[in-house]
């Protein structure tokens, strides 16, 4: 069923095509294996053309299966097949259709969940509208004249990211780890948290799932759509169960999606999950086309696959209407091997990297981010004053904090100032813990890691510590939303309001240890 739908999409991208002209190319089928066809007799077709194969059946009707022709060799061409390839058979006629393989684009795909071609899979019906237009999948990246530096900042809700390691808008940033220690649940949280944004400047989300079960991507579009995040997202799935070319083209896809909305000077955020997979498809691919494999048998273009696609990431100038599309790969690891192929690829591609460690998340920490193998190269310079001023102490805490307790675990005697750096560095460390879905406001981080670098929290144990976290931010919401509401207004925390934040936490701390003793 979904073949059929996937052929009707791209039947409908080549309408119009005229495919009667005289003096056409036709080619012909020489060879069909595993999806893979070579064709020859079309010296002048295109790379990522698609072509129509036209097969013949028992009845002596004639019908036609899309191919995507991806080699260009001296006397034939190499095509993969975008359907069955079952009925396909040497000497086959194949015709081109001139057109390069494209996405269906436009406002009408916020709040659905489609397929690499952009067919809908939620059962929502059609996506019509006015302003629906085809995008081809590749595009050239946006030059250097056409960019401005990353100057504003993407708000994750997520405490270690946006104080330790901030996210720019424009920028891309890689999410690292093994398998199940949290790198989905950390992009869907990110997605949460563009609810707490303004409406007029909320980005776009694009989620692009690759390779994943259809089952683990349907709970996502439930908890999106529960939590009204939905409306503001766009779900591109390319299952598992999918042929692999449809897991290739579903980055690109998701890309030309966000790159509508960029153009039109919005922000938007796109989450490829992961690229280990597309890079797997590429290879499956490759080694079909008969291309030479290199190091752990993937091609020699495999970096350039990644590079062309991140490359469209960008923060574009006001004259070019000032939207930015900002990329957040993911890629997973083999037992924390970050030097492997496909990582250190990514690696020097991106702008940072948000580590996610296993022994870290198996301790209990979440997220399980590793602030030490962590970094971010562009994004302290989107940073609001406000998270600079407490985001510079906090690295400075836990850094301290790290070395001392690795240097007196076998130490039992602790002179006072050590011991007190230690406790306030595991205050810390509990703070920045955060359970999933618990997304918060950047103003609200503000507060919580001013009173935990400041030390005004150090009385409270740690078994407690979040606890009275909790009660501290619905004291703030509730008697001291003006706080809240400046910093969120003016982007900086000063000193007087340093000052009531202080106080408001000092009189907590009095009463809290008062119903401690009761």
């Amino acid at each position: 069923m979904e073949k059929d739908f996937i052929l009707e999409a791209l039947k409908r991208q080549i309408e119009g095509a005229d495919l009667s002209v005289k003096g056409e190319e036709i080619g012909r089928v020489v060879s069909v294996v595993d999806g893979i066809v070579y064709i020859e007799g079309l010296p002048n077709v295109m790379s990522s053309e698609l072509v129509l194969i036209e097969r013949s059946r028992g009845d002596n009707k004639k019908d036609a299966t899309p191919a995507l022709v991806l080699n260009l060799e001296e006397y034939a061409v190499g095509a993969v097949v975008l359907g069955d390839d079952t009925l396909i058979q040497e000497g086959d006629v194949v015709r081109r259709t001139e057109k390069v393989l494209s996405v269906p684009v436009g406002s009408q795909l916020l709040g659905r969940v489609v397929n690499s071609l952009g067919v809908p899979l939620d059962g929502k019906g059609s996506i019509k509208g006015e302003n629906m237009q085809l995008s081809p999948i590749e595009r050239s990246a946006p030059s250097v004249i056409d960019r401005e530096p990353v100057s504003t900042p993407l708000n994750t809700g997520i405490k270690v990211i946006d104080a330790t390691i901030p996210i720019g808008r424009g920028q891309r940033e890689l999410i690292i780890g093994d398998r199940q220690i949290g790198k989905t649940a950390l992009v869907v949280d990110i997605i949460l948290n563009q609810l707490n944004e303004p409406k007029e400047s909320r980005p776009i989300c694009i989620y692009v799932a690759i390779g994943q079960k259809y089952s683990k991507v349907a709970n996502i579009v439930k908890e999106l759509e529960d939590r009204g995040a939905l409306e503001h997202t766009i779900v591109v799935v390319a299952g598992a169960a999918d042929p692999v070319p449809l897991w290739y083209i579903a980055p690109f896809a998701g890309c030309a999606m966000g790159e509508y909305f960029r153009d039109k000077g919005k922000d938007v955020v796109v989450i490829y999950d992961d690229l280990s997979k597309h890079a797997w498809a590429w290879r499956q691919i490759s080694l079909l086309l008969r291309r030479p494999p290199g190091r752990e048998a993937y091609p020699g273009d495999i970096f350039y696959l990644h590079s062309r696609l991140l490359e469209r990431s960008a923060k574009l100038s006001k004259k070019m209407g000032g939207g930015s599309l900002t990329a957040l790969p993911i890629v997973e690891t083999q037992l924390g091997d970050i030097s492997a192929y496909i990582p250190t690829n990514v690696i020097s591609i991106t702008d940072g990297q948000i580590y996610l460690e296993t022994d870290l998340f198996f301790q209990g920490q979440r997220p399980a981010v590793n602030i030490g193998l962590s970094v971010s190269r562009v994004g302290s310079e989107a940073q609001t004053k406000a998270m600079k001023k407490v985001a510079s102490r906090l690295k400075l805490e836990l850094a301290q904090y790290q070395e001392l307790a690795a240097f007196v675990q076998f130490s039992a005697d602790l002179d006072e100032a050590t011991r007190r750096k230690i406790e306030r560095g595991a205050h810390l460390t509990e703070l920045l813990r955060q359970d999933q879905y618990m997304v918060m406001p950047f103003e609200e981080q503000t507060c919580v890691l001013f009173a935990g670098i400041s030390g005004l929290f150090d009385e409270i144990p740690i078994e407690k510590l979040r606890d009275f976290e909790v009660k501290f931010l619905d004291n703030l919401r509730d008697s001291h939303a003006n706080i809240l509401g400046e910093i969120r207004k003016t982007g900086d925390f000063s000193d007087k309001l340093q000052e009531r934040v202080k106080q408001i936490v000092e009189e907590m701390v009095k009463s809290y240890d008062l119903k401690k003793a009761d």
